[in-house]
């Protein structure tokens, strides 16, 4: 059996942000771990680096979609979306103070280089990016918990 590896594990294996998050949970969602780093590779630092929404989150988000995201077009579908998200974004807000990237790490993005930057002790020492990741895998871990039930008996109708 293959061992899990947590989001923290891939972050700090240097995956972004978005990627770690994602991919700890990909197979609870039923996707291949390479897939899960795709689809969520360019959501990091901000996405794309542009450290606009924290890229975390924005993983959070694209599984918040898999448990309750709406597959109609209706205004009741959409809401009830829309409204799990403001939810995490407001428990997130209060944790970390802030929904940017840019707030987060304290940066301005148009002086900011474009690079990567080596993952050290430094590096991690001064961002609160491991506490994002742990608390999105969190959140995304219970959302998924909690509506594997429904998931189930909606395959089987």
């Amino acid at each position: 059996m293959k061992e899990e590896r947590s989001a923290l594990d891939f972050f700090h294996e240097g995956y972004s942000c978005a990627q770690s998050v994602f991919a700890a949970n990909a197979s609870r969602m039923g996707l291949e771990t390479e897939t899960a780093l795709r689809l969520a590779a360019g959501l990091g630092a901000g996405i794309g680096r542009m450290r606009l929404t924290c890229g975390a989150f924005c993983a959070l988000v694209l599984a918040a979609g898999y448990c309750r995201g709406n597959t109609t077009g209706s205004a009741e579908d959409k809401e009830r979306i829309y409204a799990l998200v403001q939810r995490l974004a407001e428990e997130f807000r209060a944790e970390f103070g802030a929904l940017s990237c840019a707030e987060l790490l304290h940066t301005d993005p148009a002086t900011e280089s474009t690079r990567p930057q080596e993952r050290t002790a430094a590096y991690y020492a001064a961002r609160p990016c491991e506490r994002c990741v742990a608390f999105c895998d969190d959140a995304a871990k219970r959302l998924l918990e909690e509506t594997a039930g429904d998931r189930i008996t909606k395959q089987h109708k």
